[in-house]
């Protein structure tokens, strides 16, 4: 594995990044559903636009996994990051059609260093997904625990 490029020190509570943009096919609503969440709005445009969303689109699991990819390509991999103990909540505010470009907004909440453990902090972010106009369709909020540059140090 290479060195981290970014540790707890590196990340300021209200800093905004944006990852994207990323290309949503009927293909892959469509697959993605067929194996984790065989619903009919996941699956048929006909049966789909009888029920509450009123058309095909991605299972919301599928936008949590999606936005899970672009927080990995946007700054994870690059992060002494030691995972999340959780996240907090979930809300899936707008349905995810197929061809529609997403992008993830990513906005430090705030962080503070662990209190048990001094070698990491926790960095709370809001994620939000958006599509070509800025409408928020998913939003995640999490703490993503990050290795401190130098334990016990002040934040």
């Amino acid at each position: 594995m290479p060195e981290p490029k970014l540790y707890f020190e590196d990340f300021e509570p209200g800093a905004v990044a944006v990852y994207g943009p990323r290309l949503v096919t009927r293909e892959e609503i469509i697959a993605f559903a067929a194996e984790f969440d065989p619903q009919p709005m996941h699956l048929d445009e006909v049966a789909a636009s009888a029920t509450l969303l009123g058309g095909l689109a991605a299972s919301g699991w599928h936008a949590c996994a999606l936005t899970m990819r672009m927080i990995c390509d946007g700054f994870v991999l690059d992060a002494a990051s030691m995972g999340s103990p959780g996240v907090d909540e979930v809300r899936w505010l707008k349905p995810l059609r197929p061809g529609t470009q997403v992008r993830l907004r990513a906005t430090i909440v705030d962080k503070r260093a662990s209190n048990s453990r001094p070698d990491r902090g926790f960095v709370n972010y809001l994620f939000e997904m958006i599509d070509e106009t800025d409408t928020v369709l998913t939003t995640i909020t999490t703490p993503l625990m990050v290795l401190r540059r130098v334990p016990g140090t002040a934040a």
